[in-house]
């Protein structure tokens, strides 16, 4: 897997390219001397585990012919100062699914993804924890 980065301007806007063409911009807020063209770095990082959990929860739910007739998830980030760096310490995911699924699988497929399966979750383990719950028809799921 690589990457390319190739700087936009002359603050911290840069556009960033995989190996298959797909671009992503990336840039800091205002506050810091950016001019807020793309999410963030830590933004991403985010976002990578949104994507990556949600990948595995519709594979493993379709996988169990379930119908999703609605898939969301909020993200949330809380960091600490270690040293000049703020890693994320914490990180809290939602997942909102609609649709005649059944309750026991839904719980399942979230725990199999981040106790299994999502490379992001597993890679932000070491120095993050990462709690989740599942919001199935509007009804929060036990864990």
């Amino acid at each position: 897997m690589k990457i390319t980065l190739e700087r936009v301007n002359d603050n911290f806007h840069f556009q960033l390219k995989n190996d298959r063409g797909h671009l992503v911009n990336v840039d800091a807020r205002p506050a810091f001397g950016g001019n807020d063209m793309g999410p963030s770095p830590m933004e991403l990082v985010l976002m990578g585990v949104a994507g990556c959990s949600g990948i595995d929860m519709i594979s493993i739910l379709k996988k169990q012919r379930q119908e999703i007739t609605s898939f969301k998830a909020e993200v949330e980030g809380e960091r600490v100062p270690v040293g000049e760096a703020n890693p994320f310490k914490t990180i809290h995911v939602v997942f909102f699914l609609e649709g005649p699924i059944n309750e026991d699988k839904a719980a399942r497929a979230a725990k199999l993804s981040f106790e299994k399966y999502c490379s992001v979750s597993k890679t932000l383990e070491p120095t993050a924890t990462i709690l989740y719950k599942v919001v199935l028809n509007g009804v929060e799921l036990a864990n």
